[in-house]
């Protein structure tokens, strides 16, 4: 299916809808999806006025991050964030697509970079467990729990806690408000 022939041309949300129930995205993710959104754009309503981020990419993008789970969830597939990216490689939305391959595993992170869409989305979904905003600690237990398979894995799960921590550093740098405080209210 080809939503959009441009790249600069990314769905609206409703159209991030559709797409959602084109591939039967189970409920519990279709509301994970919300929620992220809600988190990144809590974040972006907050950022500084230098701080230059395309809103439609990182709302896109929150939604659809999770496009091959459910498929993976069915299939047993590994790495639905792969598969995600490949989905919407197909559709012509290779920014969307660089988000989503970036939601599990985070590639060329730079501490002193300028804030990436990409970021926004990973952190957003690093903070949603199922559908409910919770703490980074709380999140990291959660996934261990659900996807850690042996200790070599869970081990590595709760070491990505420190990466994450520095994506909230770059973060909290860009806003002009505390950040708890603005999750607080979600």
């Amino acid at each position: 299916m080809n939503i959009m022939n441009k790249e600069l041309s990314l769905p609206s949300e409703s159209e991030c809808m559709r797409i959602m129930e084109e591939y039967e995205m189970l409920p519990n993710i279709v509301e994970h999806s919300i929620q992220v959104k809600n988190v990144a754009c809590a974040i972006m309503d907050h950022l500084k006025d230098d701080v230059k981020i395309n809103r439609s990419m990182v709302i896109s993008g929150s939604l659809l991050h999770d496009i091959a789970k459910t498929r993976t969830i069915k299939t047993r597939e590994l790495r639905h964030d792969l598969i995600g990216g490949e989905m919407l490689r197909k559709m012509n939305l290779d920014s969307l697509a660089e988000i989503c391959e970036s939601h599990v595993v985070f590639q060329d992170f730079n501490a002193r970079g300028p804030l990436e869409e990409r970021e926004i989305v990973f952190y957003a979904d690093k903070r949603v467990m199922h559908d409910t905003v919770v703490t980074l600690d709380d999140r990291v237990e959660d996934l261990v729990h659900r996807y850690g398979v042996n200790d070599k894995v869970k081990s590595l799960i709760r070491e990505n806690k420190h990466f994450v921590l520095q994506i909230e550093t770059k973060i909290r740098d860009c806003m002009t408000v505390d950040l708890d405080t603005v999750l607080t209210k979600l």
